[in-house]
């Protein structure tokens, strides 16, 4: 089948690690934009549990900010409990969350999450974007190890040893698809949109079925992609975001 290639965004963007494509420069305040952004790629597991941050010339170039500045983000996420750094030779600083925290039971009362209209938007921000990076990746010329890429990013989905791996392994699949669709700023909007659907989800009881039905919705998504097929790329992430907007309607109301 010949993808209708329409209008097209920038080539896709290189294989490179996923920190390479979630972190980028500030735009506004530059400390608060770094804490931010390293927590975000911390529960995301961009940056996962027991991955060595880059060393700090590179990672305060990525961020667009001073070493001083990327200095007190680390202080702040240090206190948060998300990193530890060791000091002296062969020092640095390691992520120590590993987002198991709310994986394993349900308590909903204790965790600040979206409800209503702000569950709503948030959900809906979703269903326009991450639809609109799965048919943009699918539009695209892949490379081989690109795909490579996004198989082994399901497989990992599909081989998490528990819940709390899947999340990350979930995650981690949906901004590959964004990163492949060759758009920084469909980058920054997913990577928008998993964050705000991780503290959804952390809220919610782990279902069985559902990451049954999940994990189904995914092999959907990239077959289409690595098949060349924009409308059923972008048909069957609208599936899957529904689906998930479903199960948090009704359990968060």
């Amino acid at each position: 089948m010949v993808p209708d290639r329409g209008a097209q965004p920038p080539q896709p963007l290189g294989l490179t690690a996923l920190p390479d494509a979630v972190l980028r420069p500030a735009s506004g305040n530059a400390f608060e934009h770094a804490v931010a952004q390293l927590a975000r790629a911390i529960r995301l597991g961009v940056l996962p549990d027991g991955e060595q941050l880059p060393p700090e010339r590179e990672l305060a170039e990525r961020l667009g900010i001073g070493r001083n500045t990327l200095r007190e983000a680390i202080a702040a996420l240090r206190e948060s409990g998300m990193v530890t750094t060791r000091r002296g030779r062969g020092g640095g600083t390691w992520v120590t969350y590993d987002g198991a925290v709310r994986a394993a039971s349900w308590e909903p009362k204790d965790v600040p999450v979206r409800s209503g209209a702000a569950m709503d938007d948030a959900l809906a921000f979703r269903r326009v974007v991450e639809p609109g990076a799965a048919w943009f990746a699918a539009s695209q010329p892949l490379a081989g190890d690109q795909r490579a890429w996004l198989a082994d990013s399901l497989r990992d989905v599909d081989e998490a040893a528990d819940a709390a791996a899947h999340r990350v392994a979930d995650s981690r699949l949906h901004l590959a698809v964004a990163t492949l669709a060759g758009s920084p700023m469909l980058v920054d909007a997913v990577t928008r949109a998993q964050s705000a659907l991780h503290d959804m989800l952390t809220a919610i009881p782990v279902l069985t079925r559902n990451i049954e039905h999940s994990n189904a919705q995914h092999h959907e998504v990239v077959e289409a992609i690595l098949r060349g097929d924009p409308h059923r790329a972008r048909a069957a992430m609208e599936e899957h975001c529904d689906a998930t907007s479903a199960l948090l309607r009704g359990l968060l109301g």
